[in-house]
């Protein structure tokens, strides 16, 4: 199982909001359209009824403090402890852990069902085969009318993925592990997912409680 680099990510917290706007605004890989998919996740979930949100490396909580002011219910885990201590003086009242994703969820959370699951640009560290099997354990803690929300760098397909990379060629991030969509829906074809594309390089990534396979 591959294992979550904290320690880089406690020295990246300070600095990483700035590296994050500095990449949107220059329109380049990662986070192109940044906040293109933060809003995206954002308007899938309703903000006229109180919900219990799970936000899987919420890193320095862009997208959470909304949902957190909006009055939802936020819990969240995160492996570096920096990051959590940055979300813990914004939002007192959520329910925050350290914890490396790739095992799951930590054992506080194994009782609590989830209207949302939602992730922005984490769910890369993890491979195919670590990404289905997280999502399976996912499904457990989910309402059967909830969904799990992956906003990242994503693709349709391989060929996207190797167009991009080819493009961003200098700084492309070969360690990493990102979402085609084509690929997760063969892997998990009993759901019923959908992928929105918005970016050369960026997409959301949205999958149901459902027992039907859609891919747009």
């Amino acid at each position: 199982m591959f294992r979550l680099r904290d320690k880089e990510f406690d020295l990246w917290a300070e600095s990483y909001d700035r590296d994050v706007e500095n990449s949107e605004n220059e329109g380049r890989y990662p986070f192109a359209a940044y906040e293109d998919v933060l809003n995206t996740i954002y308007n899938k979930i309703p903000n006229n009824q109180k919900k219990v949100i799970l936000d899987i490396g919420f890193g320095t909580d862009v997208l959470t403090k909304r949902l957190y002011d909006d009055g939802h219910e936020i819990y969240g885990v995160d492996f570096s402890q920096e990051m959590l201590n940055i979300s813990k003086i914004k939002m007192k009242e959520a329910k925050l852990v350290q914890f490396d994703f790739s095992k799951g969820l930590p054992e506080e959370f194994n009782n609590i069902i989830f209207d949302y699951i939602i992730s922005s640009y984490a769910i890369h560290h993890l491979t195919d085969d670590e990404k289905v099997e997280l999502i399976t354990k996912l499904l457990k803690n989910l309402k059967d009318d909830g969904a799990i929300i992956f906003g990242d760098v994503a693709f349709r397909n391989t060929e996207e993925m190797l167009k991009a990379k080819e493009k961003d060629k200098d700084i492309w991030d070969d360690e990493e592990h990102y979402i085609i969509a084509d690929k997760i829906c063969k892997l998990l074809p009993h759901l019923n997912i959908s992928f929105e594309k918005l970016s050369y390089c960026s997409g959301v990534l949205t999958i149901f409680k459902e027992k039907t396979s859609h891919y747009p």
